[in-house]
């Protein structure tokens, strides 16, 4: 019996770790309640992206959602999980989803404070090859004394209380910031919990990698073209940046958390207003990059210090490791001073 792995049995969970952190900030273990139930949601998403093939919840559900993706059936399933934990926390009174059109108002007999932007299942394409996938999350207070309506999710990302993602790779991961620094969390599923797995995680100041679409090259702006030119081509006579391309945004900006470099989603000629969208994928997404010690930007501005004027607004995003971030903000300087 003694060659048994050993257990720890001081084990911390993602709930311990946030019910400490409440109660260092003398919170009212909202945040603490409402983030439980994120957990909740996502360990169901796991468990229904882990099962999917047998589950038969491949395939398209037969609609559209708002931003033009075809729907999967995971999307729909997904969507669902969050929406109900979240209800039935008593914690929020606005929800805006990928999923939907329009905010989710709840009832009044299930209300709280908060405001939660989310995108259910991020790079759903990837479904059916296997690909990572995820979860993304933004947590926001509401700031007005009025009836909540969607009015309240159009915050900057400055105001973001809490933002994390879940990532369904070879393990599922979720990484999460409350404004105290980036921690991740692993999904142990021989005890269903997260357990915290790396502490104060802080990126790189500079990388080796670099990452976006380059299919569309063709429509790139002329600052984004010089700024690959200079990644693939050194003129320094130094070692040319790797280039690394999921497809799937959670998948992409972890691996650039983790190992450092820059991933782009610029605008384009097709796309002048960027393709992601501001209040659920790049905000989240900048938060947690500017927790770890590194930068989100358009070129022009912070991510984090736009003022969004409608809940599906998309938004161009460059991300990573602050020296390489800095690189691209001279070049986009260069190529738009007036």
């Amino acid at each position: 019996m003694s060659d048994r792995g050993a257990f720890d049995t001081n084990v911390i969970t993602l709930t311990r770790f946030v019910l400490e952190e409440g109660r260092k900030a003398k919170g009212t273990g909202e945040l603490t309640t409402l983030l439980n139930s994120m957990c909740t949601a996502i360990k169901a998403i796991s468990s229904a992206v882990r099962k999917a093939g047998i589950a038969n919840l491949y395939g398209i559900a037969g609609s559209t959602n708002v931003t033009g993706d075809q729907v999967k059936k995971l999307d729909v399933l997904s969507n669902d999980f969050v929406i109900n934990m979240i209800k039935s926390s008593f914690t929020s009174c606005v929800l805006v989803s990928e999923e939907d059109d329009k905010a989710i108002v709840i009832e009044p007999d299930s209300r709280g404070k908060y405001v939660v932007c989310f995108d259910p299942l991020d790079g759903s394409s990837n479904i059916d090859c296997l690909a990572s996938i995820g979860t993304i999350f933004a947590i926001y207070r509401k700031t007005t004394d009025d009836e909540p309506n969607e009015k309240d999710a159009l915050q900057s990302g400055r105001h973001i209380v809490a933002a994390g993602y879940a990532l369904y790779g070879s393990a599922t991961m979720l990484v999460l910031s409350t404004g105290q620094g980036v921690n991740c969390f692993m999904l142990d599923p021989a005890i269903g919990e997260f357990i915290l797995v790396d502490r104060d995680v802080k990126i790189k100041k500079k990388g080796k990698i670099y990452s976006l679409n380059e299919g569309y090259a063709q429509h790139f702006y002329p600052d984004v073209t010089e700024y690959l030119q200079k990644k693939k081509y050194p003129e320094d006579g130094s070692a040319p940046y790797g280039g690394r391309y999921v497809g799937s945004m959670v998948a992409d900006v972890h691996r650039t958390l983790v190992y450092g470099g820059i991933f782009l989603y610029p605008a384009n000629v097709k796309s002048p207003k960027g393709k992601l969208r501001l209040l659920y994928e790049c905000n989240p997404m900048a938060y947690i990059m500017e927790q770890a010690g590194g930068m989100a930007t358009t070129g022009s501005i912070n991510v984090l210090d736009i003022q969004p004027e409608t809940i599906h607004q998309r938004c161009p995003v460059v991300l990573g490791s602050p020296d390489d971030v800095q690189e691209y903000i001279a070049i986009f300087k260069k190529h738009n001073a007036k």
